[in-house]
């Protein structure tokens, strides 16, 4: 899993354009005209789409690579074993947050107070998970508690970012591009599939009742999580590369001699012959 994620973080440098959006700031200042305070937007920074897409795959094979190594594959092991695992709280934390914050970017949230508002709400919902596993450690009852709090904080992104994506524009150009609904909603259902598999394993239902399962349910929905808005913008650098090179891009440069005479006229283009 984690040479998968770093090779999709580095075809993604690779294959990324100068494409950012911006973080803002929003500052009141007095205005003596109209004796009224009124805010002053301003451009903070400008993140470039597809190296912060690589930031959190490279995070990703990070972690995979960290437990996976001789001093911490025993800890992961042993945790695993108990039915949790600690790190892979801490990777979601910060990974699934930074995915989150570039989908709400993409539908035009900008403010950098909301963006971090934003992944810190999902970086609790997240650490939720890890409270939920730590807590029923040896329970002979699941205590549902950590669990339910994670989803409510949990929803609050995904309704932000529902406001802006379905109420911009209604029906007007100022929509965001298709590609965008389509990521939103894809990863709002893989969100949910990971609350789905920690109900399954704590439920012991069907092939859940063995933890390792579950484990390697996890595994797979982040690989599969990640690789969605991945798989998008290499869709999209393809299919405009492809639109760019047979359609708007100039031909080939014409190098004729010093003083060679031009003949140029004008009439109907693609006119029939007489």
């Amino acid at each position: 899993m984690g040479s998968l994620h770093l090779l999709q973080g580095i075809l993604m440098v690779l294959l990324s354009s100068s494409f950012s959006l911006p973080v803002m700031t929003n500052f009141l200042y007095f205005n003596t005209n109209t004796q009224t305070l009124v805010p002053r937007p301003e451009v903070l920074l400008n993140v470039r789409l597809g190296p912060a897409i690589a930031a959190f795959l490279f995070l990703s094979s990070i972690a995979h690579f960290v437990v996976a190594s001789p001093w911490a594959y025993p800890w992961y092991a042993r945790n695993v074993r108990l039915g949790a695992n600690p790190a892979r709280w801490v990777e979601y934390s910060l990974s699934s947050s930074l995915m989150i914050v570039l989908i709400a970017m993409l539908v035009g949230i900008y403010d950098v107070a909301a963006l971090v508002a934003i992944f810190g709400v999902n970086a609790s919902m997240i650490l939720f998970g890890w409270a939920m596993e730590h807590y029923n450690l040896g329970r002979a009852s699941v205590d549902w508690l950590a669990y339910w709090f994670g989803v409510l904080v949990g929803a609050v992104p995904w309704i932000a970012i529902g406001i802006y994506l379905f109420g911009a524009g209604a029906g007007s150009s100022s929509r965001p591009p298709t590609f965008v609904y389509f990521i939103y909603a894809s990863l709002f259902v893989f969100f949910n599939v990971f609350a789905l598999n920690m109900v399954f394993q704590y439920r012991r239902i069907g092939r859940w009742k063995n933890v390792l399962y579950g484990e390697r349910v996890y595994m797979v929905l982040s690989l599969v999580a990640k690789s969605t808005p991945v798989s998008v913008a290499i869709g999209a650098y393809g299919a405009s590369s492809s639109i760019y090179a047979n359609f708007l891009s100039r031909g080939h440069d014409v190098v004729l001699p010093k003083d060679t005479p031009l003949e140029i006229g004008f009439g109907p283009p693609h006119a029939k012959p007489q």
